[in-house]
């Protein structure tokens, strides 16, 4: 292979990890979002179980990021540990 086509490889390499770096350094930089204001629904990805009776709920929504367990059975229902 001659050596001009051998440049433009490493050229087109050079570039490639180069903006590649920028993005990673761009995307680092960037602010995290504020948070929403108080009394608005977050996202959230909770899954409880009721220890009494196996019932199992998915909460995707909440107050605030660590919301209390709802209740089922008139006991508090326990948090269950995503298998991810």
């Amino acid at each position: 292979m001659p050596l001009f086509f051998k440049l433009v490889i490493a050229l087109l390499i050079g570039v490639a990890i180069a903006k590649t770096g920028l993005w990673f350094l761009k995307a680092l930089a960037t602010p995290l979002p504020e948070p929403p204001p108080p009394g608005e629904l977050r996202k959230v990805k909770h899954q409880y179980r009721c220890s009494i009776c196996g019932t199992e709920v998915r909460m995707t929504a909440a107050v605030n990021e660590d919301p209390e367990p709802p209740r089922h059975c008139q006991d508090e229902m326990d948090f269950v540990a995503p298998i991810e």
